[in-house]
């Protein structure tokens, strides 16, 4: 019986791609490049296309329990260029070339917070915007983690480092302007699927 929702061949969705007919860069830049492609579809249409091609990207979300035994996240504030104002956020940055993910996110912690972490689990990797863009996030739980380290912020980063209660970041996540990084959110969705597992981590 069919959906009377469905519309077209779902099983077989061959139908959808489009034929790259031709590419060349656009713009670059110190941290993604424009290119366009001219592209066709497999009913004929043919129609420009532009992607975004950036590295990939890494968050960690470092877990701790503080004195009182309430489960805290690290984060860290920084001023954001594109939205002009301070973003409360976890750790995170860029893949450098030819690194891998896990070590550019031990990498990025210990820069942005001076931590290191005994415990990082890989929780999830997605496509930011597949509309547009062509690279991967990924994201990690950071437990059993140590302050032992200098941090080594970039001439342009100014990062304040502090510890919110986990309840506190689940409650104002996507409702807060300081919390409106899409990112963030996606990093902190991973957190509870991991936590419907774990339950100790939010309690």
């Amino acid at each position: 019986m069919e959906d009377k929702f469905e519309i077209g061949n779902i099983d077989n969705p061959e139908h959808l791609k489009w034929e790259i007919l031709e590419n060349e860069p656009v713009m670059e830049t110190a941290i993604f490049n424009i290119d366009k492609s001219l592209r066709k579809s497999k009913k004929g249409v043919i129609a420009p296309f532009f992607t975004l091609k950036a590295p990939n990207w890494i968050t960690v979300i470092p877990w701790y329990r503080n004195e009182e035994g309430i489960p805290c996240f690290v984060m860290v504030q920084q001023y954001r260029h594109g939205c002009q104002r301070i973003i409360r956020e976890f750790p995170a940055g860029m893949v450098d070339d030819g690194e891998r993910a896990i070590v550019a996110a031990k990498r990025e912690l210990s820069e942005e917070t001076g931590i290191v972490s005994k415990d990082m689990k890989h929780l999830a990797t997605i496509n930011p915007n597949p509309a547009f863009m062509d690279n991967e996030a990924n994201f990690y739980l950071a437990k059993e983690i140590e302050r032992t380290e200098k941090r080594n912020l970039d001439e342009t980063e100014d990062i304040d480092v502090l510890s919110v209660p986990v309840t506190e970041v689940i409650e104002k996540m996507g409702t807060d302007p300081l919390y409106d990084n899409g990112v963030m959110i996606a990093a902190l969705t991973f957190f509870l699927k991991e936590a419907i597992k774990n339950p100790d981590l939010l309690k």
